[in-house]
């Protein structure tokens, strides 16, 4: 067989490992790489430059696109769906043996025991909370999606009983055509819009395909407080439960509550912050569809503390806390870092622009628990400029002409330097890490690193 494999990232590697070396492979990539494989079944097109930072599909140049529609199966990256668009047409027998390993995973999978979770922020937290849930009543649970490991690798492992828990990204979702049995949709916000998606409507469309191909015997969950969340789960034909208001999952005189049970007091969860709660209602939710353990849920919730660089707290120098979410790469993720904790604050802010809207984020910078921002990248001075505007006082704020050129290193010191006794120094940056950093686990790790050496 004729394989073509659509850009050379995780999900096709691990497609490459799936089918094995009796097939015959095209890769096309946007850019040169020095890991493509070298063997004489595989033939490699690329761009001769590397591309600019950010996401892919993005370049103009599609030339290394060409002759994939002679293959007789293209797996694609999610993220190349749009540049494949542009070179075959909607009718294009292309199109008929195009798929993500997504595709691929859901019409091999033995299971049918699935649960998807989307959203804007919150889709790591819920996924790998869903899954302790599940371990905890006794369920085999396998994790993967855009966490953990790629589906095709997953694939040979599952049974027909196991569980299988999936977060899922808007460019995983892109003209999906399959929606898991329990589908949970979170909080949604403006996210890639301009960079990928073009359109909110694009945005958010992309988002219903995990609520769009369900059928009547299965769930869609979702949040009704948050208008896109509940516009989507109208497109579900199954039993449609909202999460932090009844019948779901809630919080009622202070304790996570469902079907008139308290399950555990919310001042008693290991999850820092008051959106957290939301994040917690909507993974127990999902889980309660499946069972009821009520002791063993509550033991899982107080014991489950987050996942890495999601307001993780990293040292307590002498009454100092520092604390690292550098996944947080939008201006409400950062908004939040920020509520979840009362103590003045020092907040390392700025990066990569992907189109978002800083103005509220902005405005939080002017509250007086901010007590000083250090701004950086290339999104630093415009959100400087717009709490100005504001009102936010310049003698809290340092800034280099060129924000690029901070290192981790002086970022912590200047931090440690300002920041007030007992305060908080947060690393939120509200935005994408390319051209700082290589991705946001880096820009975390980086933090970690410059804390522990002080």
């Amino acid at each position: 067989m004729r394989i073509g494999l659509v850009g050379w990232g995780v999900e096709t590697k691990s497609a490459y490992r799936y089918y094995g070396d009796e097939h015959q492979y095209l890769i096309v990539s946007e850019e040169p790489r020095d890991d493509f494989p070298t063997d004489d079944n595989v033939s490699v097109q690329s761009l001769s430059e590397d591309r600019k930072p950010g996401l892919t599909s993005t370049v103009t140049n599609l030339s290394y696109l060409e002759g994939l529609e002679d293959l007789d199966l293209v797996i694609y990256s999610p993220t190349a769906r749009k540049n494949l668009e542009k070179v075959y047409s909607s009718d294009s027998h292309f199109w008929q043996v195009a798929k993500s390993s997504l595709e691929i995973f859901f019409e091999a999978c033995p299971s049918k025991n699935t649960i998807g979770v989307t959203g804007t922020k919150g889709k790591g937290t819920t996924t790998t909370l869903i899954s302790e849930l599940l371990k905890s009543d006794g369920k085999t649970v396998y994790i993967g999606g855009n966490i953990g490991i790629p589906v095709l690798n997953l694939l040979p492992n599952i049974a027909e009983d196991d569980w299988v828990v999936l977060e899922l990204s808007s460019f995983q979702l892109y003209k999906f055509p399959y929606s898991p049995h329990i589908a949970v949709h979170l909080m949604m916000i403006p996210e890639h819009i301009e960079e990928w998606h073009k359109t909110m409507d694009d945005y958010v469309s992309s988002k219903r395909n995990i609520f769009a191909n369900q059928h009547p015997d299965d769930v869609a969950v979702y949040f009704p407080e948050n208008e896109f969340s509940k516009e989507n789960a109208s497109a579900s034909v199954g039993r449609k439960i909202p999460y932090f208001e009844a019948p779901g999952a809630f919080v009622d005189n202070g304790y996570i509550t469902i079907d008139n049970q308290q399950i555990i007091a919310s001042d008693e969860v290991g999850l820092l912050g008051n959106h957290n709660l939301q994040n917690i209602c909507a993974a127990l939710t999902a889980v309660w569809q499946v069972s009821q353990n009520t002791e063993a849920f509550a033991e899982v919730i107080r014991n489950f503390s987050g996942l890495e660089h999601r307001l993780q707290l990293v040292r307590d120098i002498n009454g100092v806390k520092y604390y690292d979410d550098s996944f947080g790469t939008t201006p409400d993720t950062a908004i939040v870092a920020l509520d979840s904790f009362e103590e003045p604050k020092v907040l390392i802010v700025g990066g990569h622009d992907k189109g978002n809207d800083y103005s509220n984020l902005a405005k939080r910078l002017c509250e007086p628990d901010v007590s000083h921002v250090i701004f950086i990248g290339t999104t630093g001075q415009k959100i400087l400029s717009m709490a100005v505007e504001n009102g936010f006082d310049e003698s809290k704020a340092t800034i280099k002409d060129d924000g690029n050129s901070w290192t981790m290193n002086e970022m912590v010191l200047k931090a440690t330097e300002v920041v007030e006794p007992n305060g908080v120094i947060l690393l939120s940056t509200g935005s994408a890490s390319f051209g700082l950093f290589k991705d946001y686990k880096d820009r975390g790790n980086q933090f970690i690193k410059a804390v522990n050496q002080l």
